[in-house]
């Protein structure tokens, strides 16, 4: 009997998921948000993610649920759960995914190395966080954020004002995330697919090179890493996606310090930016292991095929909006480049797809991913 995997959110995670869906034999389907959203071509629905009778309706005739964001009310999500459907990650995993508060405070139980950091409820105890760090601080908001939306570096309490102003409305009794300000010498990130039955496997951890709060690029694997930096960032990813209870794919967004540690950073349950390269680069793509781990079939190999992956987003696009011409002659530039646009209309900043390049020298790999994307440049 045909798998059938329900993917909530349309946006290019879950378009990503389609052709190894194909191949494999699954039955894919999708709740979009809205119409003509990336995975417009899987979208069998189309409706509002945190209705739970619109939810409850779309998983009824799936065998698996999951995720092209983590956006999903807990309500929502444990709806699904007391109806009987298989939802991974499940509520209890994803809420350290949803709320950057409750992740600190269970990553700290569980002793995983991180910034120092503080629940801060208003503005005399960010600036008190302030005085203990040097004056300076990132403040974040504890739902929501994502590409830099909802990190703030702040010297005053006063430049957070606005956010505790929306705590003081909202009512509820929130709080923002104050984090020391890390001297770091690059970001890291540790990706990690985990099955239902407690099969784990990882790739090589990788380099993302951040530009204004967004992903940029991606080196795989990580330039000089040593074994010890790897088997740590892979101690670390273990540890959390056991201990968490997490299923399928975990990203694990990390610091590498000018003094040699290795901090975690932020959380994602899904297929990640930084494991788009597998796509191209690995013997098994974070999209398919997504989908194999999230059904509990077996892991494919996680290798990487040749020495050196570089991926490189595409932002923003041409300011005319015409990605035929650019893409064009992208593909004639640099024919050993793979290119992958996400439906998705040209816009300042946004990621409207990806190109990958592989092989044995680095540099070279470099240019080549580097050169394909700048065609799109606006």
């Amino acid at each position: 009997m045909t798998s059938r995997v329900g993917v909530i959110g349309g946006g290019q995670l879950a378009r990503m998921m389609i052709p190894p869906a194909i191949e494999l034999g699954i039955d894919i389907r999708v709740l979009a948000e809205a119409e003509g959203m990336s995975a417009a071509i899987a979208a069998t629905e189309v409706g509002d993610y945190t209705d739970a009778a619109t939810v409850l309706g779309f998983a009824r005739d799936v065998d698996v649920v999951t995720f092209d964001h983590e956006h999903v009310p807990q309500t929502v999500l444990r709806a699904l759960v007391d109806a009987g459907i298989s939802v991974q990650p499940g509520p209890d995993a994803l809420q350290f995914a949803q709320d950057k508060l409750a992740m600190r405070e269970r990553l700290g139980e569980l002793g995983v190395p991180m910034p120092d950091w503080a629940r801060v409820a208003d503005a005399d105890e960010l600036d008190a966080f302030l005085a203990d760090h040097g004056g300076q601080a990132v403040v974040k908001t504890a739902r929501g954020g994502y590409d830099g939306k909802g990190v703030r570096v702040v010297t005053a309490a006063e430049q957070a004002e606005d956010w505790f102003r929306a705590l003081d409305e909202d009512g509820n009794g929130g709080a923002l995330l104050a984090e020391e300000l890390v001297d770091f010498r690059r970001e890291l990130a540790q990706l990690v697919a985990r099955r239902p039955s407690g099969d784990l496997t990882l790739w090589p951890v990788v380099e993302s090179i951040q530009r204004d709060g967004v992903c940029a690029e991606v080196i795989a694997p990580a330039p000089g890493a040593s074994l010890r930096l790897a088997e740590m960032a892979a101690q670390i990813g273990t540890t959390i996606a056991e201990s968490l209870g997490v299923t399928g794919v975990l990203a694990v967004e990390l610091f590498e310090t000018t003094d040699d540690r290795i901090l975690v950073n932020e959380l994602a349950m899904r297929p990640h930016n930084t494991g788009h390269w597998t796509i191209d680069g690995s013997t098994t793509s974070q999209f398919e292991q997504h989908l194999r781990a999230v059904l509990d079939l077996p892991f494919g190999a996680t290798g990487i095929r040749e020495p050196w992956a570089v991926m490189v987003n595409i932002l923003g696009g041409p300011a005319d909006g015409d990605l035929d011409g650019p893409a064009a002659r992208a593909l004639a530039d640099q024919p050993t480049v793979k290119l992958h646009l996400y439906g998705k209309s040209p816009r300042p900043g946004r990621k409207i797809g990806h190109v990958t390049a592989v092989g044995d020298d680095l540099d070279d790999v470099v240019f080549r991913a580097r050169a394909a994307a700048a065609f799109f440049a606006g």
